[in-house]
């Protein structure tokens, strides 16, 4: 396995030394096609767990599924060649567990499980329909794309708590406020016209510099949102 993508896997089950003095059977190599299949079938057997879990909600089943899961995990990082039947086994007991928890969350929060389950396993599908098809090539620029595009969604969910502000309208906001804001609007401009252009090596310090201001809008907010003076709010008729 390239050493540049193994060091890039935070799978304890899956690192530098997985394939190392690991006996070759048969002239069958790993493909994408063969993980997409197999990613697949998994996918299948912990649905079909999780829906019998979920429409027969137990605590023992609950406790089966993780511990059961936690065991095939282990299983499969301390013994390696027995990936092929710990892993189905982990995908039907992890089913157990995410199905049971998934109904008691379901029951206090209606629609909230049900629409977070069909969101991760469309995507899973789709995803993997992707791949299949060779719409996805699997780059190391694709997946780093794919990690910032997250990480940007990320950031609108935590939001919220960043700003430390007393008023959330940007009218009443301070002066500090409306010049990160500027910096930040600038910086979003300019990476995009940057990612238009041929690369040059000054071109790659400018997308440097201001990927670091368009980060800092986030970063400093809880401290010059919390620092600066804002406008008093105007009455209110209720």
């Amino acid at each position: 396995m390239n050493k540049h993508l193994s060091m890039r896997s935070g799978n304890p089950a899956l690192s530098s030394s997985t394939f190392k003095n690991v006996a070759t059977i048969g002239d069958e190599k790993m493909s994408i096609e063969g993980t997409v299949n197999k990613t697949a079938l998994s996918l299948l057997l912990l649905m079909s767990t999780a829906s019998y879990s979920w429409m027969n909600p137990s605590v023992g089943l609950m406790m089966l599924g993780f511990i059961g899961g936690f065991i095939m995990a282990l299983a499969t990082i301390l013994k390696k060649t027995w990936a092929p039947y710990t892993v189905s086994g982990y995908a039907l007991l992890e089913g157990l567990a995410l199905g049971g928890i998934s109904s008691v969350f379901e029951s206090l929060y209606p629609g909230i499980a049900s629409q977070a389950i069909f969101l991760t396993f469309g995507i899973l599908a789709a995803l993997l329909l992707a791949y299949k098809t060779g719409v996805i090539k699997p780059t190391e620029n694709f997946k780093l794309g794919v990690f910032a595009a997250t990480g940007g969604i990320a950031i609108m969910f935590v939001l919220p708590w960043l700003d430390r502000s007393k008023v959330k309208s940007i009218r009443y906001k301070g002066i500090y406020f409306k010049i990160a804001i500027a910096i930040f609007v600038v910086s979003f401009i300019v990476l995009g016209y940057l990612g238009l252009l041929p690369v040059t090596p000054l071109r790659t310090i400018l997308a440097r510099i201001f990927t670091i201001t368009y980060f800092l809008f986030f970063l400093l907010m809880p401290f010059y949102s919390k620092w600066e003076k804002t406008k008093p709010l105007p009455d209110r008729v209720s």
